[in-house]
């Protein structure tokens, strides 16, 4: 470089000069980033690719600043009151960096800054922006860095981590005494209490979960941030430097420092490839990348689960020992201070009000603090059972878990044997915990981070940390089950009353309880295996019920819910319920009125622990009339709510509702709808339904439609009142793609006058209400422009912006015609990837091939959608002939693989294609 500052007319300060440096600079560090990412292929180490990424960006740095002083600015010679020092903090300052991380400098002073101080550090931070980094600063003498730190938590931690890069060692030197004598000495409990609580409002930020299956590598929970909190507190409180000093200080044994050392790289090798992959800062691992990652970190795919879900498994297990190690830590900050309240870290306060007492009936564990603990080191050695007897102890007394307790559980895994998941007693205590009346999540959970559920049940420990590669199930298997059991407890105490009043009262009267909770902790366990994990899982359920201890009757019951589980949602979603055999055929699976009350509230728990927004009161509905239509049969004609009464009931509710209507206005109102309005729809809705049509009858427009926004779900629903015809489903939802609105489910009503009521709903595109309601607007104008025939639906579609789906999934499209599952009609079922007018497509599809549409059952799993369609043909009568049904099959499924030319597409489609004739290239 010093070359460099010769060769511009006006000398080093020149703007040739200056970007001759500049273009010099940018090829060394673009030279050096990728070595480090060859480096990082090779070795695989995150933490040496972090280490080397900020190795380069001091050097960056110095070269500026050494160029800046010899040649720009003249100053070889520097005044005491000119010297300062150029201080690395945050996270640069441990001396780790990701490609697109910030770079966060200090810049130290004796006293005030000095004019040519302030020229080096103009100089500075121009030409590292210039070099298109992202630079935190401040400029602050000793003084004013003691002082800040006193005052503000985030200025202290960043400070904690510093580093000299260039400039005054002494002055560096000066910081550090000072920063130990006047900032950390006797502030450790505020400073471990100040960051444990701002890493509790992170987690609760993101879910309060480590396994969310998109997760933040660096703030999520059991994340990067969580180990620079264990590195922080370390650093203030114990004043270690690396992970031996941890072990020495009897904090961590050897092989949990080098489970810390082995999570910290794999992170960094993770956050790494994220940045060096997709160009920038990015740190969600989302579907769209985890692919790519899985690959360049060389996972391969394994009979049942593919490399993207191995390397996420991976992830999740790195993040639970992040946990672990957290708990760890914690139990060593106890034994120097008693923490202020049970499971929460709101601080840490010197008590003497609560002491250790005594539990009747044992004398291997103690009450601390309202949490259980051990009362030696030995207790687990000398008795395993203990390892089980723990939980159920908390369980029964309403405890929370020592973190001394639970080191000593994770140090005592290797008890875990045969032996133990033999023993009757150890079986006994773990269904007391798991059919808890209280909690029983908690101790599962507990019992599951602490490792003694996955090596109890080994089968259970196949599928802790796995993820599905898909955008429906939010969380891992194993939490998934946690959730299930979770929402259980809550029905039965009766939290979900409104929400659930059919599942609330099945429980409510459950002669056992045990059968059931043990059929949802069985009912995925089987995930990630070649076969079907509904078979495999009855199979499991088969050897491990008697275990367990339960009877011959309740194991086949469970192993039956298990192999069963999917069947009702399957049925309320995907089938006409207002067909006769739909009910028949599914009560003949069924086969008793006990399978029908345990699977109704099983279907209940599995949807609505898969995710935020996958459960609707629709959903709920449809699982309630499904019960309803079936009990009867199952108990030869009796029940308590016949389908006559129900019907009468519902009429009479909504009349109830619509009193300050006339008398002939309601009652022509009501006549308006079929029996499957009011046996499907809520009362609620059907009372919005009515003021919604009373409206549009008193205008002139034969098209009305009205929207409303539902943040909580996610959902923007769309009700729209027209005159019938064939093609209107392909239209409405024809005009939902044209604004680039993705459906979710839709319900289809038609009237006795000839219209029809429909209702879409809407996955949620925007944050703020406004803008929903603005897109719903233009949603109502292009439903209007192509009922109207003012635009043509090739014109309309080709105008919309958007993604055509998910690129990251890949879904074979399958098609299914199905005349044995009704009397009336063929049933239609596609199967496949979900993508901006795909709704349209197919309907316009059944439409090209003269199909008439009796009733359409919408239903999206994430990147899938499932769409079942109750046909006839124009006749009215079945469709039987094989080519006619070879023709629909190769007619749908060409919709998902040649999209070109369907409805949502501007390019015209050959007339062969368009009615699925085969031709002779094919």
């Amino acid at each position: 470089m010093a070359a460099l500052a010769a060769e511009g007319p006006g000398g080093a300060a020149s703007p040739a000069v200056r970007a001759s440096v500049q273009a010099f600079l940018k090829g060394r560090i673009a030279e050096g980033r990728r070595q480090a990412e060859a480096m990082l292929f090779s070795d695989g180490s995150g933490l040496g690719c972090a280490r080397r990424l900020s190795a380069l960006q001091d050097e960056v740095i110095r070269a500026i600043l050494d160029f800046a002083a010899a040649h720009v600015f003249d100053a070889a010679n520097l005044s005491s009151a000119e010297r300062m020092a150029v201080v690395a903090v945050g996270g640069y300052g441990r001396g780790a960096l990701a490609p697109g991380s910030d770079i966060d400098l200090l810049f130290l002073l004796p006293w005030k800054q000095t004019p040519l101080g302030e020229q080096l550090v103009e100089y500075l931070l121009y030409m590292l922006w210039d070099l298109g980094f992202k630079v935190g600063h401040a400029t602050r003498s000793v003084e004013e860095c003691v002082r800040l730190s006193k005052e503000d938590m985030t200025i202290r931690t960043s400070i904690l981590e510093r580093r000299l890069i260039h400039g005054e060692p002494a002055l560096f030197a000066e910081l550090s005494a000072r920063f130990a004598k006047d900032v950390q000495e006797g502030t450790g409990r505020a400073f471990i209490a100040a960051k444990l609580a701002e890493r509790d409002a992170r987690h609760a930020k993101s879910g309060d979960t480590r396994y969310l299956v998109e997760p933040n590598v660096k703030e999520g929970k059991g994340g990067l941030r969580d180990l620079h909190t264990l590195f922080w507190i370390a650093k203030d409180f114990y004043r270690a430097e690396r992970e031996e000093e941890l072990v020495a200080a009897g904090v961590f044994s050897r092989g949990e420092a080098a489970t810390f050392r082995k999570a910290a790289d794999f992170l960094w090798a993770v956050r790494c490839h994220m940045h060096f992959l997709t160009g920038k800062a990015e740190e969600r691992l989302s579907f769209d990348i985890q692919p790519e990652i899985a690959s360049r970190l060389g996972y391969n795919s394994h009979p049942g689960l593919r490399d993207v879900e191995r390397f996420m498994k991976h992830y999740f297990l790195i993040a639970k020992d992040v946990g672990d190690l957290t708990g760890i830590f914690c139990a060593a900050l106890e034994d120097e201070q008693a923490k202020e309240s049970p499971g929460m870290v709101m601080g840490f306060v010197r008590s003497l009000r609560h002491r250790s007492r005594k539990i009747p009936g044992t004398l291997d564990f103690l009450v601390d603090h309202d949490r259980i603990t051990v009362a030696d080191a030995k207790v687990f050695a000398k008795d395993p059972v203990n390892l089980v007897r723990i939980f159920a102890l908390a369980a029964a007394l309403k405890l929370e878990y020592h973190p001394d307790a639970l080191k000593l559980i994770r140090r005592s895994l290797r008890l875990v044997d045969r032996t133990l998941r033999e023993n009757p007693e150890a079986n006994k205590l773990f269904l007391d915990v798991l059919t808890d009346r209280h909690d029983p999540e908690l101790h599962l959970r507990r019992m599951n981070e602490a490792g003694v559920l996955g090596r109890f049940i080994p089968d259970f420990g196949r599928i802790v940390s796995m993820m599905q590669f898909n955008m429906y199930h939010h969380y891992t298997v194993d939490e998934h089950l946690l959730r299930s059991i979770a929402m259980l407890s809550k029905i039965e105490k009766g939290a979900f009353e409104h929400d659930h009043p059919v599942s609330t009262e099945i429980v409510a009267t459950m002669r056992d309880r045990t059968p059931l909770y043990v059929a949802l902790l069985l009912h995925d366990i089987a995930k990630g295996r070649p076969e079907d994990h509904s078979r495999a899982g009855a199979k499991i359920a088969l050897e491990l019920c008697p275990r367990f201890g339960l009877d011959e009757r309740e194991t086949e019951l469970v192993s039956w819910l298990v192999a069963d589980h999917l069947i009702m949602s399957m049925v309320a979603q995907q089938r006409d319920l207002g067909d006769r055999k739909t009910i028949l055929d599914f009560a003949e699976k069924v086969q008793t009125l006990e399978r029908l009350k345990l699977l109704t509230v099983l279907t209940v728990c599995d949807i609505r622990a898969v995710g935020p927004g996958v459960w609707n009161g629709w959903k709920g509905q449809l699982i309630r009339n499904l019960y309803y239509e079936t009990e009867p049969v199952l108990t030869g004609g009796f029940s308590q709510t016949p389908r006559a009464k129900r019907l009468e009931g519902a009429k009479a509710a909504l009349a109830a509702r619509l009193a300050d209507w006339s008398a002939a206005e309601r009652e022509r109102y009501i006549d308006l709808h079929y029996q499957n309005y009011f046996l499907t729809v809520s009362l609620d809705d059907q009372v919005r339904h009515a003021e919604f049509v009373r409206a549009a009858d008193r205008g002139a427009d034969p098209i009305a439609t009205v929207a409303r926004t539902d943040a909580f779900t996610a959902i923007t629903e769309l009700t729209v009142l027209c005159p019938d015809h064939p093609r209107l489903l392909s239209l409405l939802t024809g005009g939902c793609a044209a604004a680039g609105a993705n459906i979710a489910d839709a319900q289809i009503f038609t009237m006795a006058d000839g219209r029809a009521l429909d209702v879409i709903n809407l996955n949620r595109a925007f944050a703020e209400d406004a803008d929903e309601m603005r897109r719903a607007a233009r949603i109502d104008a292009h439903i209007r422009a192509l009922l109207g025939g003012r635009e043509a639906m090739p014109g309309l579609i080709a105008k919309r912006r958007g993604a055509r789906g998910p690129a990251a999934f890949a879904v074979q499209p399958q098609v299914t015609i199905d005349n044995q599952l009704s009397n009336q009609f063929t049933v239609v079922e596609v199967e496949g990837l979900d993508r901006p007018g795909i709704l349209s497509d197919m309907t316009g599809a059944l439409a090209d091939l003269s199909l008439d549409i009796r009733s359409a059952h919408i239903s999206t799993y994430g990147e899938k959608v499932v769409d079942v369609f109750y046909v006839t043909d124009l006749t009215g009568m079945k469709v039987s002939s094989e080519s006619r049904i070879e023709r629909i099959v190769r007619r749908l499924t060409a919709v998902f693989e040649e999209p070109d030319g369907e409805a949502t597409s501007p390019a015209a489609m050959r007339s062969d294609r368009a009615f699925g004739i085969r031709t002779a290239q094919q």
